[in-house]
């Protein structure tokens, strides 16, 4: 790891990420080989004199010892202490840095996949109330390691797989540029004129269009792409911005009016098993038919979570111009992954785009969030207005709008 990278990284994780302010407690969430920037990151923390910045590491292989060996019906168990600590970090409008992926892509490869998707950890839902509450300033970054590098690069050995996947890092996060705070305030800027021009067509659905996919998502009559446009702002003001990298225009659907048939169109990790080749088919807004090449059961068990983890709670479009899109890579990571194609995400909806107070009752509700790519260049993106109109939005993966 260069440390002069490293270095940058922290700055930007620390100063526009969750823009750290002073006097703020700052929880940091990492696996332990993140410790060189976990480090850095807590010194430009008490630079902008935070208050405490408490360190949580999780490591994975005892997950997996876990899952494969405890008693299955205690692997839906969550310890109350930890929800408890999410939520204390909303009563001091705290900062929450998350260093992913906690769980390697292929971490349990070989277990049952209905075992593997009992085990939430580490998703705790009282981090869907912060999110809703507006009350932490938090941001998710990706930190390489040997292991998720060897899934992204197969064909290259240790060393050489987690160079290349330092290289995309900083290409994607901007860390490549003079300054990449600046770089990353005129990219947001971008994205919310895009997200402009989209609201103002009044959508009341978006329909896919491809190979594998004949899919209709319903809109809440005030579900809006533009209140968030790439940053959030807290309860107390502070700007910040949820995803290094951020690429997607994202909104929060009508969880009963989603239909048709959709195929993902990139691999999805579900807590470290790798759900290949996914197709689902929705009717009512629920997902009632959820098949795959390979662990669709690990899918199919979260979706068993509670009675909103089969519907939608997120809509997102990407095109590819992105520079994550640009690469053409699958990284077997929700966050990269996300951001270089056009998705949906079963579970927990976000009340922030939401513009009208009266529409917040319709959210979907869930202790699940997990978004599954379908956007592609052969993927059409029509909306469809109030009025009855078909707008072309994306086409070959460019915008239209």
């Amino acid at each position: 790891m260069d440390p002069e990278l490293l270095d940058r990284y922290a700055d930007l994780i620390v100063s526009f990420g969750a823009n750290v302010q002073q006097d703020q407690v700052v929880a940091i969430e990492a696996l332990p080989e993140a410790r060189p920037l976990v480090l850095r990151i807590a010194e430009r923390a008490y630079a902008r004199a935070a208050r405490y910045v408490d360190v949580s590491y999780f490591d994975p292989l005892v997950k997996r010892i876990r899952v494969e060996t405890a008693d299955p019906d205690s692997l839906d168990w969550v310890p109350p202490w930890l929800g408890r600590r999410v939520l204390d970090l909303g009563e001091l409008d705290a900062a929450r840095i998350v260093l992913v992926p906690l769980v390697p892509p292929g971490l349990l490869d070989g277990i049952d996949p209905a075992r593997a998707g009992r085990d939430r950890l580490p998703t705790l839902a009282e981090t869907f109330t912060l999110v809703t509450d507006r009350s932490v300033a938090w941001t998710i970054s990706p930190f390489p390691t040997e292991a998720w590098a060897s899934v992204v690069y197969p064909d290259l050995e240790g060393g050489a797989a987690l160079d290349a996947l330092w290289t995309d890092i900083a290409h994607v996060c901007r860390l490549d540029e003079p300054d990449a705070r600046a770089a990353w305030a005129e990219r947001i800027e971008e994205i919310w004129q895009v997200a402009t021009r989209i609201d103002a067509l009044d959508l009341d659905a978006l329909r896919f269009e491809g190979p594998g996919t004949e899919l209709t998502v319903g809109l809440l009559p005030s579900s809006r792409f533009a209140k968030e446009g790439g940053a959030a702002t807290t309860r107390t003001g502070i700007r910040h911005v949820p995803n290094l990298p951020t690429e997607e225009l994202f909104t929060t659907p009508d969880p009963e009016r989603t239909e048709g048939v959709v195929s993902a169109t990139k691999p999805l990790d579900v807590g470290g098993s790798v759900v290949r080749g996914l197709r689902v088919r929705f009717e009512g807004g629920r997902a009632v038919e959820i098949d795959a090449e390979s662990n669709a059961e690990a899918l199919r068990a979260r979706c068993a979570t509670d009675d909103g983890a089969s519907r939608l709670g997120e809509v997102a479009l990407v095109d590819r111009e992105s520079r994550i899109g640009r690469l053409g890579r699958t990284f077997y990571n929700t966050l990269l992954d996300e951001n270089a194609a056009s998705h949906i995400a079963l579970g927990d909806g976000y009340a922030m785009p939401v513009a009208d107070p009266a529409d917040l009752p319709r959210v979907n509700d869930s202790r699940i969030h997990i978004d599954f790519m379908i956007g592609s260049d052969d993927v059409a993106v029509t909306g469809v207005s109030r009025g009855g109109d078909e707008v072309v939005i994306l086409r070959g993966g460019t915008w239209q709008v």
